[in-house]
């Protein structure tokens, strides 16, 4: 799991935001899912092919899962990084697509509605960069781990092999040999881990 605390400000504001937005379309009447199905059919025509009350209530299907997965810590920062940066995408494809909602890149008053959410993009995309680099950190400590235990093994394995007794007794030198051995890389895999943490 990638989720860290410094993510818990993104995705409370980010997560809230959304899903109050899907809550409040869930329960929309019918003309406000006509324009809302108009103004996104305008940008988007596939959308013509999905009757509007049908189109609102995926729509917040989709903002409430979205928003959901935001506030849940055991959902990775990178899986909601992505999921966000879509969703946002989709927004600034309406404010960068529709007529009369910029004057070149800067957004007139209709657009400005729309093109504020580009703080979402912002927040889905420093998610999936984050969430992303923490995984890799923590792939890399494992095997780092993994392989210092190994190494303990082999030479917890050839002290026994080399042990001068049938019976399993080992002398002091190969006891204290064993002892440093499992003892350096113990201390490497806790440096290993406590640099992920």
């Amino acid at each position: 799991m990638s989720f860290r605390l410094s993510h818990a400000p993104l995705r409370l504001t980010a997560g809230a935001f959304i899903l109050n937005s899907g809550l409040s379309k869930w329960s929309a009447d019918e003309e406000t899912a006509q324009g809302l199905h108009g103004f996104a059919a305008g940008t988007y025509p596939v959308v013509n092919k999905v009757q509007p009350p049908l189109f609102v209530k995926a729509l917040a299907a989709g903002e409430i899962a979205l928003g959901a997965a935001l506030l849940t810590p055991v959902v990775s920062s990178r899986k909601v990084g992505l999921g966000l940066t879509a969703f946002s995408g989709g927004l600034l494809g309406l404010y960068a697509k529709t007529p009369g909602m910029r004057d070149g890149i800067r957004p007139t008053q209709q657009g400005t509605a729309i093109a504020k959410d580009v703080w979402l993009l912002g927040i889905g995309s420093s998610l999936l960069i984050d969430g992303q680099g923490d995984s890799i950190k923590v792939r890399k400590a494992q095997k780092k781990t993994a392989k210092a235990e190994k190494k303990a093994a082999k030479a917890d394995k050839k002290a026994a092999k080399t042990s001068p007794f049938a019976d399993g007794v080992v002398s002091k030198s190969q006891k204290k040999a064993l002892k440093k051995t499992t003892k350096k890389a113990k201390k490497k895999a806790e440096k290993v881990l406590s640099k992920v943490g």
